[in-house]
């Protein structure tokens, strides 16, 4: 199952977020393949499109970070995943 997740850091946690980011590199937790991690320009902020088999091991990752970020993790589905049902939806 894919996911997208988002994060915001405050200014008064961006220090700490940077340090733990250098010191553990934000890999994700077994059970979690990040396929890619884009940082957001000039912000405190950014996003990452992961792989989970289930919703435990995003919690799980989310809860190694939420101390010092505001995270979002959102269920996403593929071109080939969405397009039969938005195909079936315009057959009704």
């Amino acid at each position: 199952m894919l996911f997208i997740v988002k994060w915001t850091s405050s200014p008064e946690n961006r220090n700490a977020a940077i340090e733990r980011f250098l010191k553990t590199g934000g890999k994700p937790p077994v059970g979690v393949k990040m396929l890619g991690r884009w940082f957001v320009v000039a912000q405190q902020s950014g996003f990452a499109v992961a792989e989970a088999d289930n919703a435990e091991s995003m919690q799980q990752w989310a809860m190694e970070w939420n101390d010092l970020l505001s995270m979002e993790v959102y269920p996403a589905l593929t071109d080939e995943q969405a397009g039969p049902l938005m195909a079936a939806a315009l057959s009704k």
